[in-house]
């Protein structure tokens, strides 16, 4: 077997697996991607036995040994391959402070963006405003700096940059303009997307759209 055998479970409109990609690409790791083709049906063999406790994707595989969860993977490829392309500062300080923003943006803003497509009326409108409200708190911690961490670009970068593919479909379902609200964070996604890590990762934003709009449909969601 090859040293480094890196395989890659995942689902395309995920933006927890478009994490890994970006930071496999950023490391110039060569892996094998395998799509989830039926996640909501039937989740394949493979999937459940690499991850038999949440049975969900992002999983890499590396010389058959499993590693789940999205940030634990980054952290991973970081610690594996350290001497190129550094996900994580050297700084304690500056580590945490990525983590912490990172925790606040899946537990806050990604739940935000959920109850966005899959509600309506007043709930929906509640999300816009969390949602909004959350994203400015992120621009203001972005700053005047070209990436989260300054020049370089790192883990609350790779972290968060895949979640901008589903603007549109936000900004379409709920009446709004990520840009006219968050300028800064705006070119800040511009620049990123800059990067052919990002760009190769990230699928078409009306691609997700329309998934999502079937989706609506197949949870009966109107």
């Amino acid at each position: 077997m090859d040293e480094d055998e890196v395989v890659l479970l995942g689902f395309w409109t995920s933006p927890y697996v478009m994490r890994v990609k970006i930071a496999l690409a950023e490391k110039g790791v060569h892996y094998y991607y395998m799509e989830e083709g039926n996640l909501f049906k039937k989740k394949s063999t493979l999937l459940l036995k690499m991850n038999p406790v949440f049975k969900k994707v992002p999983v890499i595989i590396h010389n058959d040994k499993p590693i789940c969860e999205s940030l634990i993977i980054l952290q991973y490829i970081d610690d594996v391959w350290n001497d190129r392309a550094p996900i994580l500062s050297e700084d304690p300080y500056q580590r945490a402070r990525a983590r912490f923003w990172v925790d606040f943006f899946d537990k806050k803003i990604a739940d935000c963006g959920r109850r966005m497509w899959a509600s309506k009326g007043a709930d929906q409108e509640a999300a816009k405003k969390e949602f909004i409200e959350s994203l400015k708190l992120l621009e203001g911690e972005l700053g005047e700096k070209p990436y989260f961490g300054g020049d370089r670009f790192g883990l609350l970068d790779i972290a968060l940059v895949p979640f901008s593919c589903r603007f549109y479909t936000y900004e379409t379902l709920c009446n709004f303009s990520v840009e006219k609200e968050c300028p800064k964070l705006i070119e800040w996604v511009k620049r990123c997307s800059l990067r052919e890590s990002v760009s190769k990762s990230l699928p078409d934003q009306y691609k997700v759209y329309d998934f999502v709009l079937e989706f609506k449909k197949m949870l009966g969601i109107n």
